[in-house]
């Protein structure tokens, strides 16, 4: 196997590869600062990362990951339950962290290295490393019961940044911008270890706003990483911001992933922009499995086609994935109309190999021949593009005799002016089996559209059967860190 990161040995020392905020580092300084923190992990076989949006962060997961050492990322926002639970599941034997940063107590009896990005050392050698060997253990969300660790194993990393760099064209030209957290696959694996295995860079803002994004992409940058949430803000300060159309107007690629992005911002920002948005799909055990294609602008328009990105859809699998859909016996679905829902089963070299001490839960999590069952409900065009309409242990719902995924009435929702956010979720009812609950923030709250019109508004858009029969009005909706909606949160009292 090559290295993880060629440019590291291969490429120019002085071309940039990381900054954060005022603080950056060329290539020949990242390969002497990892090759510094390497030298400390002798002997070792697996470290814990603080992982706050800072360098030394990029550091510490670059040298580990270059000197065999298995990387435990640790959301710095853990409570410490859960932060306990997965340093005893985990067994690091030490914690890599910034100087001077405070731990909290769970970690104060681990063994601490502190990283300096201005420290010197000798990088070592990872070509010969087994590709099978662990690279990160990943905790879930643990949305029932503790967090699982997913096991990704080196390859996973390589194979699924390669698809991506066939997928969009990304090259050591790139340069990329974000501001997500770096404990979890979306900003760690795809928007650090992505740009420094393709010999390009990226600039973190720290704390996104759509002020840093415009900043960056009107300074040089060509690629935007973000979750809808983010979308929406910039969507959101598009009409006051001339600045930020021109930025986002001139990006060559705007990707989103960790949730479906709402048709409605996609719309909102091509049309300001003349740039469609790229959704991605994955999860922390596959890492990334679908995406649309980019493709240069066509001259002809002005816009960019982006492989035909279609709102609504994560394009079709990337190169070595094979993906299926399945009935709820498991039979799978063999002809695919854009309707019929099933759920997301996958295999590829892109998959985690296991869940940390967890043999039952493992082998729960794949078919007899090795498909790896997401738990995500989607339909498939003819064409082989995707849609995902939801999970099925809570976007699934079973209404009156159909099947129907809480996503699309979702979308259908927030295309109602009087919505600002919307979610959907099932509850029993003795008629129907369950009955559609929308809870909706409504953009004027001395004035919430109703249930009769939201109802209305949703049936006229996709089927009768798929109206709300029950709407709650909210000041917020409840979301992770990654902006994904905590459905398991909304109370239906």
């Amino acid at each position: 196997m090559s290295s993880l990161f060629p440019a590291l040995t291969d490429g120019p020392a002085d071309r940039p590869a990381l900054r954060f905020g005022e603080r950056s580092l060329t290539y020949g300084e990242l390969a002497s600062a990892a090759g510094a923190v390497a030298g400390g992990l002798t002997e070792t076989r697996r470290v814990a990362v603080w992982a706050t949006p800072a360098l030394e962060t990029a550091v510490a997961v670059t040298a580990a990951l270059l000197a065999g050492v298995t990387v435990v990322p640790l959301n710095p926002k853990s409570g410490g339950k859960e932060l306990g639970h997965i340093l005893t599941d985990s067994a690091p034997e030490l914690v890599l962290t910034a100087p001077g940063e405070e731990l909290p107590a769970p970690l104060g009896g681990l063994p601490r290295l502190d990283v300096d990005p201005a420290a010197r050392g000798a990088l070592p050698d990872d070509r010969e490393r087994d590709p099978e060997d662990p690279a990160l253990i990943v905790y879930t969300s643990g949305t029932t019961g503790p967090p699982k660790g997913a096991v990704i194993p080196r390859r996973a990393i390589a194979t699924t940044l390669d698809a991506l760099a066939d997928a969009w064209r990304w090259t050591g030209d790139d340069v990329l911008v974000h501001g997500l957290p770096l404990f979890h696959v979306h900003g760690l694996v795809l928007g650090t270890l992505g740009p420094l295995r393709r010999g390009g860079s990226v600039r973190h803002l720290g704390r996104f706003t759509p002020e840093g994004v415009a900043r960056e992409l009107s300074g040089g940058a060509s690629m935007l990483f973000g979750v809808p949430t983010m979308y929406h803000r910039l969507a959101e300060a598009l009409p006051g911001d001339p600045g930020l159309v021109k930025a986002l107007a001139g990006a060559r690629l705007l990707v989103s992933g960790s949730a479906a992005l709402p048709v409605h911002d996609h719309e909102r920002i091509a049309a300001a922009t003349g740039r469609r948005v790229v959704e991605r799909y994955g999860m922390t055990e596959t890492l990334m499995l679908c995406s649309s294609r980019w493709t240069p602008p066509d001259p002809r328009h002005g816009i960019r086609v982006d492989g035909e990105a279609r709102p609504g859809t994560v394009g079709v699998p990337l190169p070595g994935v094979e993906l299926r859909l399945v009935e709820e016996d498991g039979s799978p679905i063999t002809s695919y109309d854009g309707e019929t829902v099933g759920e997301i089963q996958v295999r590829g070299p892109n998959l985690f190999t296991e869940y940390l001490n967890r043999p039952d839960a493992t082998a729960a999590a794949f078919t007899a021949d090795g498909w790896f069952r997401t738990g995500d409900m989607a339909v498939r065009d003819a064409d082989g593009h995707v849609r995902i309409v939801g999970r099925k242990a809570t976007d699934l719902i079973k209404s009156g005799g159909y099947k129907i995924g809480a996503g699309e009435i979702e979308n259908a929702l927030l295309e109602h002016p009087g919505v600002r956010e919307a979610a959907v979720t099932g509850e029993p009812d003795a008629d129907l089996g369950e009955r559609i609950v929308a809870w909706v923030v409504p953009a004027d709250p001395q004035s919430p559209p109703g249930l009769e019109e939201l109802a209305g508004h949703v049936a006229g858009r996709l089927a009768p059967h798929k109206r709300p029969r029950v709407v709650h009005h909210l000041d917020a909706l409840p979301r992770n860190d990654m902006g994904k909606i905590m459905k398991r949160a909304l109370s239906r009292g």
